[in-house]
């Protein structure tokens, strides 16, 4: 029985020929994927948190590797007839209690704080990827030892247990210097730093190493440490970079907590604690609160800077936590 059309129900069909198909989209098949880090590259540029960070750290980086190029005044040079002047013609910033330049500490303090944040990172990532990967991906005796082992340095505060240990560690080395101050806190930062990038590159190989490639990589021959150093541990990077991106910014907080507690780097480094550390008793009077202000506020410009481009990072290379 044929349909019988209702009013307002009926159909129109338009000829073939009027409505032409064409092409909507095109799939070269013979370009080579994207990879990870091109796709999170994609994202970066994009995301206008990157950007914004990235200008705040290549400024904060230019500082540090020449500071001449912002001021020429000798930051250790003080001049008692200028003390605790406010800012004025050429020293904007003003001068602290001893007469020194205000600015030019700001600029010239930036390397030390910077350099030890920077070389606590690189040392922790070193070590945790290290760890990590091994107790990830042989298990067994190497996890339960060298979890163990993290377990216990991970259940020792940070500030707490470097602050007992450069305490001790002033007493048998008090003359230091810059770069054997620098290398102290290094090393201390660095001790009860890496379980937490241990735990992290673990769970990541963990993961990574029980997929299909890896099983691949095995069936044509490949041995285990190839497949750890080609395969695995390449792809479980990118937890490690989010992890390590912000945690540079905590460990330079770490190292002006312990400069201001006067164990840190020496009082003779210029450094943002130490100057953070002279301006307490203007915190106390509640005058000239400017010596206090300009070195702290750098501080925290720093490390909101390798905050935000840590979180602009995790969203390129873990999307799922961005939609979670």
């Amino acid at each position: 029985m044929p349909e019988i059309a209702r009013p307002g129900q009926e159909r129109f069909v338009a000829p073939l020929a009027e409505t032409p198909l064409e092409e909507t989209g095109t799939v070269d098949t013979s370009a080579p994927p994207e990879g990870q880090w091109k796709e999170a590259w994609k994202q970066l540029r994009g995301n206008w948190i990157f950007w914004i960070s990235a200008v705040l750290l290549l400024f904060i980086l230019i500082v540090c590797l020449f500071p001449g190029l912002f001021t020429d005044i000798n930051p250790r040079a003080a001049d008692l007839s200028r003390s605790k002047e406010g800012p004025q013609s050429g020293h904007p910033f003003g001068f602290d209690a001893q007469g020194y330049d205000v600015y030019s500490r700001v600029i010239h303090g930036a390397r030390a704080s910077v350099t030890v944040g920077i070389l606590t990172t690189l040392f922790v990532t070193f070590v945790g990827l290290l760890t990590g990967a091994f107790a990830g991906f042989y298990g067994k005796w190497t996890d339960m030892l060298i979890s163990r082992i993290a377990d216990v340095f991970f259940a020792i505060p940070l500030i707490l247990g470097a602050i007992v240990l450069l305490s001790a560690l002033n007493n048998v080395w008090s003359g230091r210097g810059y770069w054997g101050g620098v290398i102290a806190v290094v090393l201390v930062l660095a001790v009860f730093g890496w379980p937490q990038m241990t735990r992290i590159a673990r769970g990541a190989v963990l993961e990574v190493k029980n997929l299909e490639f890896i099983d691949a990589a095995r069936a044509i021959g490949s041995n285990k440490w190839s497949n750890l150093r080609r395969h695995v541990i390449p792809n479980a990077l990118a937890p490690v970079i989010v992890t390590a991106t912000v945690s540079l910014g905590v460990y330079i907080v770490a190292e002006a907590t312990l400069s201001f507690l006067g164990i840190g780097l020496p009082a003779s480094v210029v450094s943002w604690g130490n100057d953070i550390a002279a301006a307490q008793s203007e915190v106390r009077s509640g005058r000239n609160l400017h010596v206090l202000f300009f070195p702290a506020g750098a501080l925290a410009v720093t490390v909101l800077s390798f905050m935000l481009l840590g979180d602009a990072v995790r969203d390129a290379l873990d999307p799922k936590a961005k939609k979670s």
